[in-house]
């Protein structure tokens, strides 16, 4: 009786330990990502930030932003969406949020951006109109004799093409603009309503800004629209004015910007704008320097190792590789050759090659890019995209010839494309962030360039799919999204196969690329 008494005082207490024990075994923490997202009528891809956790989505204008319909979708493996509301249409005026789960929840926000041409003009506007879309205000100037109670409305546009306007001023209307006109826009089934106000101005004609960058300025004037308005510059020190052409010059109602070219670089002048007799303030602006990129002509190589690097030994880097990555498993496949347009010195050789053993290993695109290859994460890449520069060029030209193979491997969003031609890749970029671009190609927390990033100053490439057996020059045109923003860094990039960040291309398809040169005038 006894030991039975010790056995039943033993299980007590050891199920009392047992109640106590936490189970400290943590789940794995796996973030669950949207691997991809398309939706009907959207405008090229959609870009996923794995670390904000949004996907944004461009939608050209004749799509309804209140009724998007979702066509696809992928998810990190095992990842599913709590509460899906993708089954039907959703309103991506706003931002939604969705939830997805792997082990923990996780918030992603989808938003949409709607490319709609917006503008308001009337007659003897001065200076362009300010159209504040969050708002709903359209704000605009005239000279002060301008009859508000009958103002003109030369032509209006505040929403979606086929969008209906109350009262009904797109071309032609009159309307009494002494106070706030009330302006109501019906899209889609959904009204808006907007605000107008006008203002009156003393001058008759302002030099706003002048926007100096290496052989060329960006002049920006604002007088009364319909008159003999322009810009005029001169050497600074001199008395000879020279008009801008017209054909440089763009007009948007009583505002108007002219491209002046064919500046000398590091070099001072003054501008100021015209309308009939009269002139605005005189600006002041010196133009910048010429700045190329270090080993541009790819002469400077050293091996260390079995890793190819496109600088000399103990020299300054400037250009990077993925070699380090291909090397993991394989051999550089961004290699100097001396195959060169001139049979001089050498150039770079890039090459997409199935690097592994077996079926063991992954496809690595020959690339060259401005930056740092940072690290290796797992059989991915971590770069650091972008060399300091504060110039403004206006093209990228160089030499190149390509030979092109079919596609032969893929990820998971490109599996239509094996078997089609491959294209290659170069471009050209300068953003004005505090760092470098940092790449990831890892899809747990992939984050790849988007030419239309906050950060983009301005963009350019050129690609082609064709196989070009001789060199040839190429040239491309960086357009810029303002004139004003100074860059921090350049970023130029070059690859044997365009989709080559998601492992997709060609096996043996192989660029060759020589002898950039960034120009500096139009």
């Amino acid at each position: 009786m006894k030991n039975l008494y010790k056995i039943i005082v033993s299980l007590v207490f050891a199920l009392s330990l047992a109640c106590c024990i936490n189970n400290d075994i943590p789940y794995p923490r796996i973030q669950a990502n949207f691997l991809s997202f398309n939706v009907k009528g959207q405008d090229g891809g959609s870009a996923i930030d794995s670390l904000s956790r949004t996907v944004t989505v461009t939608l050209p204008e004749e799509v309804d932003i209140y009724s998007v319909t979702v066509s696809g979708y992928s998810l990190t493996p095992g990842a599913h969406i709590v509460e899906s509301p993708f089954e039907r249409p959703i309103d991506l005026s706003t931002p939604i949020t969705v939830v997805l789960s792997l082990y923990q929840d996780y918030s992603w926000r989808i938003i949409a951006n709607q490319n709609i041409e917006r503008y308001f003009e009337v007659s003897g506007q001065v200076g362009e109109t300010t159209i504040d879309v969050p708002g709903r205000r359209i704000v605009l100037s005239v000279s002060k004799n301008t009859n508000l109670s009958k103002l003109k409305v030369e032509r209006a546009k505040l929403a979606n093409e086929g969008s209906i306007m109350t009262p009904d001023i797109a071309e032609g209307g009159i309307i009494d603009a002494r106070k706030p006109v009330e302006i109501s826009v019906e899209v889609f089934d959904h009204k808006q309503l907007w605000t107008l106000y006008v203002e009156t101005v003393e001058s008759t004609v302002s030099t706003v800004s002048a926007d100096a960058w290496t052989c060329v300025a960006w002049v920006k004037g604002e007088a009364e629209a319909g008159k003999d308005n322009g810009i005029e510059y001169r050497l600074a020190g001199t008395d000879i004015w020279t008009k801008v052409e017209k054909s440089n010059i763009t007009t948007n109602g009583g505002s108007f910007t002219a491209c002046i070219p064919h500046l000398s670089p590091q070099t001072s002048y003054q501008t100021r704008a015209y309308s009939d007799q009269d002139y605005g303030e005189i600006i002041d602006f010196t133009t910048g320097s010429i700045y190329q990129m270090p080993n541009s002509d790819f002469d400077s190589w050293w091996l260390d190792g079995k890793i190819w690097c496109p600088w000399a030994e103990g020299g300054e880097a400037f250009w990077g590789t993925g070699n380090q990555g291909a090397a993991t498993l394989g051999q550089s496949n961004s290699i100097p050759t001396d195959d060169t347009p001139t049979g001089q010195g050498w150039a770079a050789k890039l090459e997409t090659r199935f690097v592994g053993i077996g079926i063991i290993g992954k496809l690595a695109a020959g690339n060259l890019f401005a930056g740092v290859y940072v690290k290796t994460d797992g059989t991915n890449g971590i770069l650091s995209f972008g060399r300091p520069t504060s110039e403004r060029p206006t093209k990228l030209r160089g030499m190149y010839k390509y030979t092109g193979t079919p596609i032969s491997h893929s990820s998971s969003d490109f599996t239509d494309l094996i078997g089609q031609p491959d294209t290659c890749i170069v471009w050209c970029a300068l953003i004005d962030s505090a760092e470098p671009f940092e790449i990831r190609t890892n899809p747990k927390n992939r984050q790849l360039f988007d030419p239309d990033g906050p950060e983009v100053v301005a963009y350019g490439k050129m690609e082609q799919s064709q196989t070009i057996t001789e060199w040839i020059p190429f040239e491309f045109e960086l357009n810029y999204k303002s004139t004003s923003r100074v860059p921090k860094y350049i970023l130029v990039t070059c690859s044997a196969s365009k989709y080559g960040d998601y492992f997709t291309g060609g096996n043996g398809s192989i660029l060759y690329v020589d002898d950039f040169e960034l120009v500096y005038d139009y």
